[in-house]
């Protein structure tokens, strides 16, 4: 099935930052567009967005609600559009297992060539959560998937208390973070690694207070650093964030400024990030949020909010030549909420 924009907004910002200390002359506008590339009258949530042979692929949750349908069930399904320009895009993939709840799909490229789909899965009993399971599925070609499969984790891992969020691939080997609830309500972090995206081997814990969480893993592209972002949900609720080298088992936490939630981020180079998450500081109004940080400091300032509001959030970024591309989800125009792609130039940043 093909869809066709629904609605663009074209903006023209000036560069942030230099509104101030440069003088007119100096100032340069730049444009950037934001279309809804899907809106079929379900709750759209949860995105990721990889570039695959030569097409671009966005993944999302779609259900009745953000859990529950209207019978108190939740059953989300995953799907996946893809498109040859960003422009016009058709439904690849639609799956999904009975009485399963499957949520945060995260695309990725395998060492192998396959494109990969990372995916948690909840299960419910009267609305109690009762697992989160971790499932994985592959495609060779984009357009044929295999079953969704379940993951494996070594160690103590909790078979029903397991979300891994997000694989990030290097040098041949994958790495993730997994979060977890123990049996006694502990929560916390380990980080893995993966040679096939199915088999998961603990790396090391991450000593992260306060229920941590939804957590991006990246690389410095220079140096080889592991840069990890967590998002938080107790105490004073801010991100944290960290670097280290390998075999990346020593980290030192830095506290961000801002609360997170569907975090992602790519590198510019070793010190500039761009990350993308919800943004809470308008109270019970989130919307999501573009931010420029530096990784050595772990500072981050917020520069734009992208159209946004309601239920939003969870981008999924890349950089497709000289311009950062961002899906992601929000509710501010329509009942359902909606899968949005913003194409915003590098030149901004």
């Amino acid at each position: 099935m093909a869809f066709n924009r629904k609605s663009t907004f074209s903006l023209l910002l000036l560069a942030l930052g230099m509104l101030i200390c440069l003088p007119a002359s100096a100032k340069k506008e730049y444009r950037y567009s934001v279309d809804r590339i899907w809106s079929n009258g379900t709750y759209s949530s949860f995105t990721s967005l990889v570039k695959y042979k030569g097409r671009f692929y966005c993944a999302f949750r779609e259900g009745r609600g953000h859990v529950f349908d209207e019978n108190g069930k939740a059953e989300g399904k995953i799907r996946i559009i893809s498109s040859k320009n960003g422009k016009k895009w058709e439904s690849v993939l639609l799956t999904g297992l009975p009485d399963m709840d499957f949520r945060d799909p995260k695309l990725s490229v395998t060492p192998d060539g396959r494109l990969m789909v990372a995916i948690g899965v909840s299960v419910y009993v009267d609305r109690q959560l009762k697992a989160q399971i971790p499932y994985v599925c592959f495609s060779s070609d984009g357009q044929h998937f295999s079953d969704p499969q379940r993951c494996t984790i070594d160690a103590q891992a909790d078979p029903k208390n397991d979300w891994i969020w997000r694989v990030t691939w290097h040098e041949g080997k994958g790495y993730a973070i997994d979060y977890f609830t123990s049996g006694s309500g502990r929560s916390g972090l380990w980080l893995l690694t993966t040679s096939d995206g199915v088999h998961y081997q603990k790396l090391c814990d991450l000593d992260v207070p306060d229920f941590p969480n939804e957590a991006t893993v990246r690389f410095l592209p220079e140096s080889g650093q592991m840069a990890i972002m967590v998002r938080r949900d107790a105490g004073d609720c801010m991100g944290y964030w960290a670097t280290a080298d390998a075999p990346y088992t020593k980290w030192e936490w830095k506290k961000m400024p801002m609360r997170l939630g569907g975090p992602d981020f790519v590198m510019l180079d070793d010190h500039k990030v761009i990350a993308c998450s919800r943004c809470h500081h308008i109270p019970n109004h989130c919307t999501t949020s573009v931010y420029l940080g530096d990784a050595q400091t772990g500072r981050f300032e917020q520069r734009f909010v992208l159209p946004s509001g309601g239920d939003t959030s969870y981008p999924g970024m890349i950089i497709e030549g000289d311009e950062l591309w961002i899906s992601y989800y929000a509710g501010h125009e329509s009942k359902w909420p909606c899968i949005y792609l913003a194409r915003i130039p590098l030149g901004m940043f």
